[in-house]
C-alpha cells in the first residue's frame, strides 16, 4: 500500500492519505506478511483505530468479527476460554451463550482443507465427464471417417498394408485429435488462471507438470476411444473394402 501510494523510496510515515473523503495520517508501517491460507494478501490492507472507523467510514456501533493472536500454540485453547468468558460477561455485551463463535486458525485451516477436498472432487467429476464426452466425440469422428475411407483403406490393403499398419494410423489419428483439443485446453486453462489472476489478485500458476499431465490424458483418451474404429478399419476385407461406394 505504502509503495503504491507514495512511491518506492518514499517514507509515508507523518504523510496525509484520505479514505472515503476523510484524511488520515501515517504513523507507521508493518513488515511483510505475504498471504495468509485463504490466499489474501495481508499487505494490501489499512490498519485503523476501531472507534475512528466505526465513527467516520462504517457509521456502526458493533464489531461483526474480532481477531485475537495467542503467544504461543500452547496458549490457544486458554486464549479461547479466555475470549468465550470475555464476550459471555456483561462487558462483552453477550445477550446469550450462542449469540457469538470462537474460531481458531486451526478449524479455519481444517474447514478450508475440507472445503477444498470438495471443491476438488467436483472438479474431478466434471473432468471425468467431460473426458468421457469428449472421448465418445472422437470416437464417432473416427467411426465417420473409417467409413468414408473404406476404399482407401482398401486400397492400401491391396497394396501391402497390413492390419496393424492400419490400426497404428487410426490410433495415431484419434490421438493426434485429443491431443489438439488438449492444446486448446490449456491455452484457455492458462488464460482463464491469468486473467482470475489479474482480476481477483489470486495465485494462480500452470506448472510445467500439469502441461504434461494435460497431454498425457489426452494421448490416453484419444488412443482408447479410437482403439474400436482403428480394430473396425484394420478387420475389413480388402475384397470388400474396394467394392464399398
Amino acid at each position: 500500500v505504502a509503495r503504491n501510494l507514495f512511491g518506492e523510496n518514499a517514507d509515508p510515515v507523518g504523510q496525509t492519505l484520505r479514505i472515503k473523503n476523510m484524511p488520515f495520517r501515517v504513523v507507521g508501517i508493518l513488515s511483510a506478511k505475504g498471504q495468509n491460507m485463504m490466499g489474501q494478501d495481508q499487505d494490501d490492507v489499512i490498519l485503523a483505530p476501531f472507534s475512528t472507523v466505526q465513527k467516520r467510514l462504517i457509521g456502526t456501533t458493533y464489531a461483526w468479527s474480532v481477531i485475537a493472536s495467542a503467544y504461543d500454540d500452547q496458549g490457544i485453547d486458554e486464549a479461547v476460554a479466555e475470549i468465550r468468558k470475555l464476550f459471555q460477561s456483561p462487558l462483552g455485551g453477550s445477550r446469550g451463550p450462542d449469540d457469538f463463535t470462537v474460531r481458531t486458525q486451526t478449524e479455519i485451516a481444517a474447514t478450508a482443507s475440507q472445503t477444498t477436498d470438495i471443491m476438488s472432487a467436483l472438479l474431478a467429476g466434471i473432468a471425468a465427464v467431460s473426458l468421457l464426452v469428449g472421448g465418445i466425440g472422437i470416437m464417432n469422428i473416427m467411426l465417420v471417417s473409417v467409413a468414408e475411407r473404406t476404399r482407401e483403406i482398401g486400397i492400401r490393403m491391396a497394396v501391402g498394408a497390413r492390419g496393424g499398419d492400419i490400426l497404428m494410423q487410426f490410433l495415431v489419428e484419434a490421438a493426434v485429435i485429443s491431443l489438439a483439443g488438449g492444446v486448446i485446453g490449456i491455452v484457455l486453462g492458462w488464460a482463464i488462471s491469468l486473467i482470475i489472476a489479474m482480476t481477483q489478485g489470486w495465485p494462480a500458476a500452470v506448472t510445467v507438470f500439469s502441461v504434461f499431465l494435460g497431454f498425457g490424458f489426452s494421448a490416453v483418451v484419444g488412443i482408447f476411444f479410437g482403439w474400436y474404429p482403428a480394430r473396425k478399419a484394420a478387420g475389413l476385407n480388402p475384397i470388400e473394402a474396394l467394392r464399398y461406394e
